[in-house]
């Protein structure tokens, strides 16, 4: 990504009135975390495994929550009217540095490495008040997160004087014994006593509150606990102005799903598209496309499918695949929207390689990743793209100039397949507006994002991160080659051109504005 944390405060502040329009004032975002192992199935939830980039892109705490007034006390949560949502920094703390990136597992690490690496966005989310923290399942050096209250109470509410609720994960407190739910009665004390404030019980809660009655009568959790969590919970519900307005607010429905949210979801994909090969050898860049192309093809199992650019967390806890469950683009109709009336569009999901051959294709898109994925179900030990991606790419990219796209929620194996194509684009996972992709494709804007995490050549190498001694990426933390859009290519050229003779500059603007002509849909005034 560009690094834009103005654009993923508006972000912020676009999801909170959408939320807030289908009557829920309360948010499990932001996800904080710091993913040191793309083998992590919760790796795309996190913005970088560099902690400052995660710690810039705190801003979507003001998006969603709105700005904290220049007189508000540290640690106080701040929630800016109807408009505005509780945000909620998680999974305290750690939840990114598991070893082998297993979720839910143990996060090794000395005391200074985790204040260091994990905990510097939970102080920057406090500072901006956010409201809530939601508690990791993992463990940190073998002690369960739920249960710890030297960082709970300790470190997040003495230490960084967070003054909002902590929470626990879905049945979070179930899993502090192994198996989990063997001794719940153990569970709730220990839960409750390290500072935990709020439980998510999504099933048993006529347990939950037996336990906790009989470990309060039975004075083993004291009274103050309790009243101290009641009166954090009732201090966030009266910032939210949860009493005053409890129902939803039927003015912003026109809100869900705007024209306006769908612009800024196409500006942030654009964005954060990172371009990481262009031309073989690095000469003759592929990109961007001419839109005047007589005839392209289109290939690959991600080129049409919404379930697949949306990812995990979509509708269904673990996403889906096809067209159906929401609306949005996706990058096939992306295509058909931007190139010329006249071009001819050809689309196979898995062509063979008789068949790109035998058409004179001008180029190819290829388009292929990971499948939707959500929590452990997502944790890969190979990290290797879904089939028959592979296939595609070998049949496609030997026979045709082509442009991969990924569509992943982190690094894969791709060092096998890039000496054969020509273009390589990391598009993570762009959502519904599928139009982002084509934006830069096709010139309309340039290319600009760099990685925010470091794309590995083999598993092998896992974990590697910026700064490690055996750091030896394919492509390196903060790489992105950068492409100018066609219009300002003409706009420089034009002006390079100002002091040469006339004859010369002449055949400059003739020049590139044939390529802007073949760049567009139709040629279109150069001012």
């Amino acid at each position: 990504m560009d690094r834009d944390s103005e654009l993923v405060r508006r972000i912020g502040a676009a999801t909170a009135v959408e939320v807030r329009a289908t009557g829920i004032p309360y948010v499990f975002a932001p996800c904080i975390a710091v993913c040191r192992d793309p083998r992590w199935g919760r790796c795309y939830e996190s913005y970088s495994e560099d902690h400052t980039i995660v710690q810039e892109m705190t801003e979507i705490v003001p998006g969603l929550q709105g700005e904290i007034p220049a007189d508000s006390r540290k640690g106080v949560p701040f929630v800016g009217g109807k408009k505005k949502v509780a945000a909620c920094a998680k999974h305290f703390v750690g939840d990114g540095g598991t070893t082998k990136g297993i979720n839910e597992n143990n996060t090794v690490i000395d005391r200074h490495g985790l204040l260091g690496i994990h905990m510097p966005a939970y102080s920057d989310s406090i500072i901006k008040g956010v409201s809530t923290v939601m508690v990791s399942y993992s463990s940190w050096n073998g002690e369960k997160m739920h249960a710890n209250r030297d960082l709970v109470t300790g470190f997040l509410k003495d230490t960084l004087r967070f003054k909002g609720f902590v929470i626990s994960d879905w049945e979070g407190i179930d899993r502090i014994t192994s198996p989990p739910h063997s001794n719940y009665s153990y569970s709730v004390q220990a839960a409750i006593q390290a500072g935990i404030d709020m439980v998510m019980v999504p099933f048993k809660y006529t347990e939950f509150i037996d336990d906790l009655t009989k470990l309060v009568k039975n004075s083993i959790i004291p009274m103050d606990r309790i009243d101290d969590a009641v009166a954090r919970i009732l201090l966030v519900k009266f910032t939210m102005g949860l009493f005053e307005n409890p129902l939803a607010d039927f003015s912003l429905v026109n809100e869900l799903g705007s024209q306006a949210h769908r612009d800024l979801a196409r500006e942030a994909v654009r964005k954060s598209l990172v371009l990481l090969k262009n031309g073989k050898n690095g000469t003759n860049p592929l990109l961007p496309f001419s839109k005047m192309a007589p005839k392209i093809l289109v290939a690959g199992s991600h080129a049409d499918n919404l379930g697949y650019q949306c990812g995990g967390w979509t509708i269904t806890w673990q996403g889906f695949s096809d067209n159906s469950y929401t609306r949005g683009t996706t990058i096939l109709g992306a295509i058909n929207s931007t190139v010329d009336s006249s071009t001819e569009i050809v689309y196979r999901e898995n062509p063979d390689s008789n068949f790109v051959k035998s058409n004179s294709f001008d180029y190819a898109i290829v388009v292929v990743g990971e499948h939707p994925y959500a929590e452990s179900l997502g944790d890969s030990m190979t990290l290797t793209m879904a089939d028959p991606g592979p296939t595609v790419i070998k049949n496609v990219c030997e026979a045709v100039k082509c442009v991969v796209v990924i569509i992943s929620g982190r690094p894969i194996v791709i060092q096998p397949y890039l000496s054969s194509v020509d273009a390589l684009v990391a598009a993570w996972l762009p959502g519904t507006e599928g139009q982002g992709v084509t934006d830069v494709l096709f010139g309309d804007y340039g290319f600009s994002g760099k990685l925010s995490r470091t794309w590995f050549r083999t598993v092998d190498q896992l974990p590697m991160n910026v700064g490690d001694s055996h750091y030896d990426p394919l492509f390196p933390f903060g790489f992105g080659l950068t492409t100018e859009s066609v219009k300002e290519l003409v706009r420089r050229s034009t002006s390079a051109g100002v002091g040469q003779k006339p004859y010369k500059l002449a055949n400059i603007v003739s020049v590139i504005a044939i390529l802007y002509f073949t760049a567009s849909r139709g040629f279109r005034q150069l001012t």
